[in-house]
């Protein structure tokens, strides 16, 4: 046996020369695995600026040093690659999606719920981005509450002050404006939580809508976060 089962490991063998080097391998392999941080699980190849200590998952359709080695870690050690198995249940932040996330035997899933043996999964996911707000009596966000979401609330923070002749504001969607705020003020530092009566499903990707009241919109700047929850359907 010249590896550990779990980690891939290289281990101490009897008579070895220079055992130090491969202890000292074992403990590098163990820093960039340890509390795992994937810089990204859909960058194909290396791009020559990875430096040492980075591990990134190795997608399908790999090219250059990580073709072939789809469906592992890639290490970035002492200038090389070390290329390691990943394992149903291992745990990681994925930086580049700023996601906590579980391998579920094929994809890192983001975490955050409950997944079944087969792959079904209910996970509590939280969407945030900044809407800059137009000119005119309403505003449509370009971010959208995803198909199937089951949200439980959208929240929102205004992080540059609303301008034009309205006084205050209402956020929803088509059909329903108030549905999660209404008589916001403009001032920048204003917040709201809007929870729903009971969590709305949405079964088509859907826009917020801003609706000013007094009067129209100039421009300003709004922060908003949808809380929900997420359905994956278990694996063929």
């Amino acid at each position: 046996m010249t590896e550990t089962t779990h980690l891939n490991l290289p281990l101490l063998q009897a008579a070895q020369a220079q055992k130090h080097v491969t202890l000292n391998e074992a403990l590098e392999m163990l820093d960039g695995l340890v509390q795992l941080v994937l810089q990204s699980q859909s960058q194909t190849g290396p791009t020559g600026s990875e430096i040492d200590g980075e591990a990134y998952f190795v997608p399908a359709g790999a090219t250059g040093l990580f073709a072939g080695q789809e469906g592992r870690i890639a290490l970035r050690l002492n200038g090389g690659w070390y290329f390691v198995p990943v394992r149903t249940g291992w745990r990681a932040y994925i930086a580049d999606e700023a996601v906590r996330a579980e391998f579920d035997g094929t994809l890192w899933r983001a975490a955050g719920g409950v997944v079944s043996p087969a792959g079904a999964a209910t996970n509590a996911r939280i969407l945030e981005f900044d809407h800059v707000i137009g000119e005119g009596a309403t505003s449509v966000t370009t971010g959208l509450i995803p198909q199937y979401a089951l949200v439980q609330a959208v929240t929102a923070r205004v992080t540059q002050t609303i301008t034009g002749a309205a006084t205050a504001w209402r956020l929803g969607v088509a059909g329903a404006d108030n549905r999660y705020a209404s008589g916001m003020g403009t001032a920048a530092g204003t917040w709201l939580i809007g929870p729903t009566g009971a969590p709305t499903a949405y079964y088509a990707d859907t826009p917020l809508v801003l609706t000013a009241e007094g009067g129209d919109f100039a421009g300003g700047t709004v922060r908003l976060a949808v809380h929900y929850q997420e359905f994956t359907p278990p694996a063929a």
